[in-house]
């Protein structure tokens, strides 16, 4: 990198200066790339066609934002230092960096039990590496193994940099307003007490209308019903496949994704590089091509549900705040069946149901901590007029059910 600023000119924040030389090592760098690849907020663009934002710009646009809370940090008196900055700098344009095609959709669906910070580790790892031991503060601070704890909560916390930009970005791109929040005055309001991260009093309200406005864009954006079943039908196509190739079938598939259906994954498949590649080469268009392909296979299932999902005719979704008794689900599947000619295996693809959960603030996590001007430190949830409220400090569950439209 030269001697000059670089700038990314971001939709949300404007200009976004590019200070650090290893910051701007990996944002270049392929993997990072990728990200460009990845949408933010899987297939909510269904519902909100403005939805396509990247997690390459939500990354760029934490960072903006924890350079902004390094800035005020400084400003009370906080020593940083420049290699503590560079380092936790690159932690949140990493944070997200294990994220396979459509982010949370298919989280677990390549690798069961092993989620996007496990691969975010792996890939870091590897990048590190690469850049002979650059990021071991930064690989420290992400696992809280630094001794100064709240640059790993500006991170990853209740009140971090990350949920700052999201809320905004995905309000940004979505339309719904509900999800607009004052993170510069959260920011602000930011300060170290015994080394915790801190909010001074003045920002109780901006906090409290940030949990709010979280719990507000679940119900509205991150588990709309719509997107709900339209990333389950996706789940659907893709064990479909994974069966299909389990009996020897010809499906077209990329070779990155023929690794992964070929048998079942571990993570511990992916600790020579030469395998990360596999994972690095999947992505949200090398799925729609594939899906675009599956229209016109051979096997009635997974065409039929290439072609509906590939062409927006999505399964009816009910939601209900109790469970559905096994009487009405059998009754449902009876009547795919029926209507489709399909047998009682096949049905598992076309019927299916679960659970949803929101919790916008979680008690028996790290709290959120505010300072008051005597010095006193108080969790939030001992001063908010809001958070003994179920609707917000609980686990609220709703169950859905999906199905074909048809049989209606």
């Amino acid at each position: 990198m030269s001697n000059s600023t670089k700038i990314i000119n971001d939709p949300v924040y404007g200009l976004i200066s590019i200070n650090s030389s290893l910051c701007f090592e990996l944002i270049q760098h392929r993997y990072f790339q990728r990200l460009r690849h990845i949408t933010q907020l899987g297939l909510t663009y269904v519902v909100y066609p403005g939805a396509t934002h990247s997690r390459f710009q939500h990354s760029i646009g934490a960072m903006f934002l924890m350079q902004k809370a390094i800035e005020t940090l400084q400003n009370k008196g906080v020593v940083i230092s420049r290699m503590e900055e560079e380092a936790v700098l690159a932690a949140i344009l990493l944070h997200d960096i294990g994220h396979t095609a459509f982010s949370h959709a298919l989280e677990y669906f390549f690798v069961p039990n092993c989620s996007h910070e496990d691969f975010s580790m792996l890939i870091i790892e590897s990048l590190n590496r690469q850049l002979g031991g650059r990021l071991d503060l930064t690989i420290a601070i992400l696992t809280d193994s630094y001794e100064r704890h709240f640059f790993h909560q500006l991170v990853s916390s209740q009140l971090d940099v990350d949920r700052l930009d999201y809320l905004n970005r995905d309000s940004f791109y979505t339309g719904v307003a509900e999800g607009v929040i004052g993170s510069e005055r959260i920011i602000q309001m930011l300060n170290v007490h015994s080394n915790s991260l801190v909010a001074e009093s003045k920002a109780v309200y901006s906090i409290e209308k940030f949990i709010i406005s979280r719990r507000l864009m679940y119900w509205q954006v991150y588990l709309h019903k719509t997107v709900h079943v339209a990333e389950q039908m996706l789940i659907s196509v893709l064990s479909r496949v994974r069966y299909l190739y389990s009996l020897g079938v010809e499906v077209f598939l990329t070779p990155s994704l023929s690794f992964f259906f070929s048998t079942q994954r571990q993570i511990s498949d992916f600790e020579l590089c030469g395998n990360l590649e596999h994972y690095m080469d999947i992505t949200d268009h090398s799925i729609w091509f594939c899906i675009q392909r599956w229209q016109e296979h051979e096997d009635k299932v997974l065409s039929e549900l290439s072609r509906r999902l590939y062409q927006r005719n999505l399964f009816k979704i009910e939601v209900s705040e109790q469970a559905f008794e096994e009487a009405y689900l059998s009754q449902i599947a009876e009547r795919v069946r029926n209507c489709l000619h399909i047998s009682v295996a096949d049905s598992q693809y076309f019927v299916f149901h679960g659970e949803m959960v929101n919790r916008a603030y979680n008690a028996k996590m790290e709290s959120i901590l505010i300072m008051d001007k005597q010095g006193l430190v108080r969790p939030l949830e001992d001063l908010s007029d809001h958070l003994n409220h179920r609707t917000l400090s609980e686990t609220v569950s709703k169950y859905f059910l999906c199905y074909p439209k048809d049989i209606l």
